[in-house]
């Protein structure tokens, strides 16, 4: 972007009094790009902490009411939130393993209780059989090794 261009005028008061609003006005650009940068750490900081938050909520209604529920957050909020893993459990075989959020082919807005159907057991895929996972809770790391790795 160009810079704007402001004819001088004639006389010295004016000269002077032009220097000084856009002396104030440079000093006042810098004064509020550093509030801004301060506001948006904040927010993020407060968004980090409500994704945090939802996390749990939704792990804690999860444990208590034995079943993904919905709402649930999304891929991005749960990983914003520190909570990248999902433990998850085969409801043929009972074979539980984690599932690590960021590496998922779905998009980052998938609400992560829609997972459920879409992941599927290994070994129960070999054996011809796809059964849907059940999930557990979101963790935020893994908890079972994977055996296949």
């Amino acid at each position: 972007m160009a810079l704007k261009h402001h004819p001088t005028p004639l006389s010295g008061g004016d000269r002077k009094a032009l220097a000084k609003e856009l002396g104030r006005a440079r000093a006042m650009t810098t004064i509020l790009a550093v509030q801004s940068s301060e506001a948006r750490a904040k927010g993020e900081a407060l968004i980090r902490q409500a994704d945090k938050l939802l996390c749990e909520s939704v792990n804690e209604r999860w444990w208590s009411d034995g079943g993904p529920l919905d709402p649930s957050p999304t891929i991005d909020q749960a990983i914003n939130g520190g909570y990248s893993w999902l433990q998850i459990e085969c409801s043929r075989c009972k074979a539980a393993r984690d599932v690590d959020l960021a590496t998922l082919a779905h998009p980052s807005t998938t609400f992560v209780h829609d997972l459920a159907s879409r992941l599927r057991c290994r070994k129960c895929a070999k054996a011809g059989k796809r059964p849907g996972a059940t999930l557990l809770q979101l963790a935020q790391r893994a908890r079972h090794p994977d055996p296949e790795t």
